[in-house]
C-alpha cells in the first residue's frame, strides 16, 4: 500500500507545486513503488516543428519520480532530484502524455526510479527517464 495516496499526491502538486499544477498534471494511480501520472495535452506544449517539447516531457518524468518515492517513505517535501536522465525517442502526438513510473531500487539515502513516458491513446512508447532521489535523514 502507497504511503501516499493518489489525492493526498495531487493536492500536494497543487499546493507546492502551482507550476506544475497550472498543466493538469495529475497522479492517476499509485501503489507502493509505482505511480501512473498524466500530462493533458496544451497547444502551449508544442514546441518548433509541431511536438510536444522536451521540457514539457521532463517535468511529466521527474513528477512521476517524485510521486513514485513518495509512494514508498511518505511526504518528504525534501526528497529531491539528483540525477535526471532522458532517452527522447520518437515524436510523440499531439495528445495526453502518460508516465509509468517504477521504482529500481531504494536505499536509505537514495531512491533510483525509472519512467516510461508514452501517448496515452496509443500508449506509443516517446521517451524513457531514469533518475536518482536523495533522501533527507530522519528526523529524530
Amino acid at each position: 500500500m502507497a504511503k501516499v495516496s493518489v489525492e493526498e499526491f495531487n493536492q500536494l502538486v497543487a499546493r507546492e507545486l502551482e507550476w506544475a499544477s497550472e498543466t493538469g498534471l495529475r497522479v492517476e494511480e499509485m501503489e507502493a513503488g509505482r505511480s501512473l501520472m498524466r500530462l493533458p495535452y496544451q497547444s502551449r506544449s508544442i514546441r518548433p516543428g509541431g511536438t510536444i517539447s522536451g521540457p514539457h516531457m521532463m517535468m511529466l518524468a521527474d513528477a512521476c519520480m517524485y510521486a513514485v518515492v513518495l509512494s514508498l517513505i511518505g511526504e518528504v517535501k525534501l526528497a529531491v532530484t539528483t540525477n535526471f536522465n532522458i532517452n527522447f525517442l520518437r515524436k510523440p502526438a499531439l495528445t495526453d502524455l502518460l508516465a509509468d513510473g517504477r521504482i529500481i531500487k531504494l536505499g536509505k539515502r537514495l531512491a533510483v526510479v525509472e519512467v516510461s513516458v508514452m501517448t496515452a491513446e496509443e500508449r506509443e512508447l516517446v521517451a524513457h527517464a531514469t533518475g536518482t532521489y536523495s533522501i533527507p535523514p530522519l528526523e529524530t
